[in-house]
């Protein structure tokens, strides 16, 4: 090649080099961006409904710890990605990143335990044995054979600040250590104690499941009854709520750990109930390898439900199937409720329309639902009571509109089938919804839900949960409910 043509060649190589390079730059960039600013809010299920309960439904030793008679130890702890680990104090994170200290004993395939350790994104458990002392009224738990302090909140909603901000923080202190005397034991315990809390969300019946009873059965069903409960944030009502069901757990009275002005001495002390999934068990995580089936048969021993069977026959001597219509006072209430029982009774259903709140007597409604073989309600709280609803029986959700499948599918869609229950949606059309008549036609809340839930989670609880009400189309409704008697057994 000659002089001239490489000079003339040289300099377009370059700039053809330098092209490519800033092409290359600006994907990066753009990829950089795009997940930073541009994730659509219909990723995972699960991340959404962590949006959506912040802001509420509103619905060691070196020897293994000593285990009381029947209990099967606890399958090992997930390991959790730091990142989900965002509430957890400092003592608490390096709980989960192999912190020192003396250990609580070794899992099944002889790794050592730290005292306290993740067992899900939303769980923390912390074990103990020997000389154990609890001073709830100074929220600690002074332990012998560890050298450091651990700190924990026995709430399994670790993902959740919002919700964790109301759990009160209990702190295993190393027995004997220098300056902090620890304090005479004033009961003597001869089993397990293990603690909980009924803080957080507690109180809706959603929580109350998810959050609470659900992980207290998967964490203690195998002590078949030898292990005493601590309850932190004590609301005595709702003890005696789900008093029967504490019963299927435990022989002795539930001890209100904040306020009892004893210090309480057991051999063992476990911290924290472990979660699974929403309203649901994973059996091959669980002791004993019980399932959520297993879970409904002790709330139906709880609460005296005989009923374990739908039909299309029903239960009430009337050979009709029974319809339970959940009723609501405030948002999400159905418009037109009397008109669908009456359709409903046409459609050969006998019908009852019930409203559990904070205050329904638990047994009697869960008789209620028992009773009952199909069960219809819109999006809320009240559809947990489906824990109740016989094996066979169809639960219908009226999904409001607005896109809200994935937050319906997580919350009761989804664990229905692990129950024994049929599930059905509703899914409410435009001319349906009351928002209709609140906004003009061309409105970004009837046009385009998604784009309102790229505002965030308050723009779409505001626009399509807290506003919103439904009158159900009488032909479709009649249409749904023939379906449903068709998936009787």
């Amino acid at each position: 090649m000659k002089p001239s043509m490489r000079s003339r060649q040289e300099p377009r190589r370059v700039s053809n080099g330098v092209i490519i390079g800033a092409m290359l730059l600006s994907l990066c960039v753009l990829s950089i961006v795009k997940a930073r600013y541009c994730a659509t809010p219909f990723g995972k299920a699960e991340d959404q409904l962590q949006e959506q309960m912040n802001a509420s439904i509103r619905m060691e030793t070196d020897e293994s710890p000593a285990r009381t008679p029947g209990e099967e130890e606890e399958d090992e702890p997930e390991e959790v990605p730091s990142t989900a680990l965002a509430v957890t104090t400092p003592a608490a994170v390096s709980t989960t990143t192999g912190g020192k200290g003396r250990k609580a004993g070794k899992d099944r395939k002889g790794k050592a335990k730290p005292t306290c350790y993740m067992t899900s994104k939303r769980s923390e458990r912390c074990d103990a044995s020997g000389d154990i002392r609890v001073d709830g009224n100074r929220s600690t738990i002074y332990v012998s054979g560890i050298d450091r302090e651990w700190r924990t909140k026995p709430y399994a909603r670790y993902h959740d600040p919002v919700a964790m901000a109301h759990v009160r923080e209990y702190t295993l202190k190393p027995l004997g250590a220098a300056g902090d005397a620890a304090p005479a034991c004033t009961k003597n315990h001869s089993v397990p104690g293990f603690m909980f809390s009924n803080g957080g969300f507690s109180g809706n019946l959603y929580h109350d499941y998810t959050d609470v009873l659900v992980p207290l059965f998967i964490s203690t069903h195998q002590f078949k009854g030898r292990v005493k409960f601590l309850l932190s944030g004590m609301k005595p009502w709702w003890v005696a709520k789900f008093t029967p069901f504490f019963q299927q757990l435990t022989r002795y009275d539930v001890i209100d750990v904040d306020n009892d002005q004893e210090v309480h001495c057991f051999p063992r002390i476990l911290i924290g109930a472990t979660f699974h999934k929403d309203m649901g068990v994973d059996p091959r995580r669980s002791p004993g390898h019980v399932s959520v089936v297993d879970f409904k048969r002790a709330l139906r021993r709880a609460f005296g439900l005989e009923r374990e069977a739908a039909s299309r026959g029903g239960a009430t001597g009337t050979g009709k199937p029974r319809l339970l219509i959940i009723s609501r006072r405030g948002s999400r209430r159905f418009l037109n409720e009397r008109e669908m029982a009456r359709v409903a009774a046409e459609a050969g259903f006998e019908v009852r329309v019930a409203e559990p709140d904070q205050h329904t007597d638990m047994a009697t409604f869960a008789k209620l639902v028992n009773s009952a073989d199909v069960m219809i309600g819109v999006h809320g709280a009240g559809l947990t009571n489906m824990v109740f609803l016989p094996r066979g029986a169809v639960l219908i959700q009226v999904v409001p509109f607005g896109g809200l499948e994935w937050l319906t599918s997580v919350t009761f869609k989804d664990p229905a089938g692990d129950m024994e229950v049929n599930y059905m949606d509703y899914n409410v059309k435009l001319e349906e919804s009351s928002l209709i008549d609140q906004y003009p036609k061309n409105h970004q809340v009837l046009t385009d839900p998604y784009a309102v839930h790229k505002q965030g989670w308050d723009a779409l609880k505001t626009a399509y949960l807290d506003k919103q009400n439904i009158r159900v189309d009488l032909d479709r409704f009649k249409a749904t409910l023939q379906e449903a008697m068709s998936r009787l057994p």
